[in-house]
């Protein structure tokens, strides 16, 4: 048994209400059942029940065991004093609000069918990674898309919640976050923390002033990721940066929170991969692209963006993986799978988040266009989706499946997921 099983019955009604009484025999008529409580305070809200002659509009509290409201402390704190009824499972202990008056209880364990607490039980047992996967073709295709529909929104504003975050940091500067933010992908995963640190120690206005100097721009990167500390090359260019580096370090204050070289990975990456390519390539794009996050904002169509992040890498980086280290083939500018990783993971939240912060759905909306264009992510998440039925064609699909398996499957939150809510609705009430 669990809460949300309960919280399950009680938003659907799924319980027999016939004769319905609480615990102490007076009989309880339900208009309405109030709605989900997402925040801190009771389970439900703007409930209206009659209980005995009197009609109530209130809260109601969720437990499995009436005890459940004394382990909470709830009779001890105010913000408990408007529920007008205590919906357990089992009605092991009389309970009271702040005022000492005895809260209503119902119990529901007699009054829900043995093939749905079986089923439930069934389906919040199941080890597979995805519970719903034995009963999946039972689903409808209206419940697959409004599940996705939910999860994709709920993605969305999980990461805006993060830009937002960050954004708290800069002191509310969107150029400097977007600009953090961008940096940070550019880490895919494995660098991304150093990426972050970096966009951090570097402030993007130090960057905007070097925008017609190349080598400048990439002087301050690579010189304040630690890179340019290796004395024992004898290469000219590096020797170029690392001067550029020392005078602009020194002009603007930034050696106390340069990186060091030890913090950034290498190990079982494709050298096209390396942190030092990716550093290459996010300086050839915030020197080429000026003003980057104007014009991200700018950008209406997935094909625009595609271009905009369509850059090569200085000459010096086309033919080396690291400072003064020749590669015999020349090294490929950011992939095509690199730039649909950006689109997904860094610029369609940042659109999400703006279009929030400045409250203009347009921005939303032109951010969920976009992933509507862009492909699929194929990953073992989506592979496993694709085993049950649900084969992705777009990032949107993948983006909502991600969601879907990440906070609902893996969590087993099935009562919280329109799939598994579907699959335990009783035939009758």
């Amino acid at each position: 048994m669990s809460e949300s099983f309960i919280h399950y019955l009680w938003q659907y009604q799924y319980f027999n209400k016939h004769d319905l009484v609480t615990s102490d025999g007076e009989p309880v008529s339900i208009f309405h059942p109030g709605y989900r409580n997402t925040h801190a305070g009771p389970d439900f809200l703007d409930v209206r029940v009659r209980i005995g002659d009197m009609e109530w509009i209130g809260s109601v509290e969720i437990h499995i065991d009436a005890s459940g409201w004394i382990h909470h402390r709830h009779d001890h704190d105010a913000a408990y004093d408007n529920v007008v009824l205590h919906v357990v499972w089992n009605n092991d202990k009389a309970v009271t609000r702040t005022d000492g008056s005895v809260l209503p209880a119902l119990e529901l364990k007699q009054r829900v069918e043995p093939d749905l607490l079986q089923r439930y039980k069934k389906l919040a047992g199941n080890p597979e990674e995805i519970p719903c996967t034995p009963s999946f073709r039972n689903v409808t295709r209206l419940t697959v898309f409004s599940t996705l529909d939910r999860a994709l929104t709920e993605r969305l504003e999980r990461k805006s919640k993060n830009v937002f975050d960050l954004l708290k940091r800069n002191q509310n500067n969107w150029e400097e976050t977007c600009y953090q933010l961008l940096a940070r992908n550019f880490g895919f995963k494995v660098n991304a923390d150093p990426f972050l640190q970096l966009a951090q120690s570097l402030p993007y206005k130090f960057i905007l002033r070097h925008l017609d100097k190349p080598a400048s721009v990439e002087a301050l990167v690579f010189g304040q990721s630690g890179f340019l500390e290796e004395n024992d090359t004898t290469d000219d260019y590096i020797r170029i940066l690392r001067r550029e580096h020392a005078l602009l370090s020194h002009k603007y204050s930034l050696h106390e929170c340069q990186l060091n070289r030890a913090q950034w990975k290498f190990l079982r990456l494709r050298p096209a991969n390396f942190p030092t390519i990716r550093l290459a390539q996010f300086a050839s794009l915030l020197q080429k692209q000026k003003n980057i996050v104007s014009k991200i904002l700018e950008t209406e169509t997935y094909e625009d963006l595609r271009i905009l992040f369509t850059v090569r890498q200085s000459d010096y980086w086309q033919n080396h993986y690291q400072a003064g280290k020749i590669s015999r083939d020349e090294i490929a500018t950011l992939g095509d799978m690199s730039i649909d990783n950006i689109i997904v993971n860094t610029i369609v939240p940042m659109l999400a988040a703006y279009g929030k912060l400045k409250d203009d759905g347009a921005y939303l909306e032109r951010a969920v266009t976009i992933l509507q264009h862009v492909p699929a992510e194929w990953n073992f998440i989506t592979r496993r989706w694709a085993t049950v039925g649900i084969k992705p064609v777009s990032a949107f699909d993948s983006q909502a499946l991600i969601e879907l398996y990440t906070n609902f499957c893996s969590k087993h939150r099935c009562l919280d997921c329109n799939i598994g809510a579907s699959l335990l609705k009783p035939v009758c009430k």
